[in-house]
């Protein structure tokens, strides 16, 4: 017998969620409670990524939001809006 106790500890994290075919990567920048799965249910969308043809596009308010919030940001996703266009008025931490 074990007791399970539940804690309302989710983490938001905003990460890659792959889609696509085989060879033809395409991904997305969500935001997501931070144990579901890569391509699992997520809060939303804040933009996209095609590296096969180098387009990029990040809501940036949104992103704001969610940093604001508390959302944690994976390490692709950093180095990805690094080298987008978004001028930011401080760095991510």
């Amino acid at each position: 017998f074990r007791l399970r106790v539940m804690y309302n500890t989710h983490m938001v994290t905003i990460r890659l969620s792959r889609y696509g075919r085989k060879k033809a990567p395409f991904y997305r920048v969500v935001a997501v409670d931070a144990s579901k799965k890569r391509d699992g249910a997520f809060l939303e969308v804040l933009g996209f990524w095609n590296p096969v043809k180098d387009e990029k596009e990040i809501k940036k308010a949104e992103f704001d939001a969610w940093i604001k919030k508390g959302a944690q940001v994976s390490d692709t996703v950093k180095k990805l809006f690094i080298k987008s266009d978004a001028k930011r008025s401080k760095p991510i931490t």
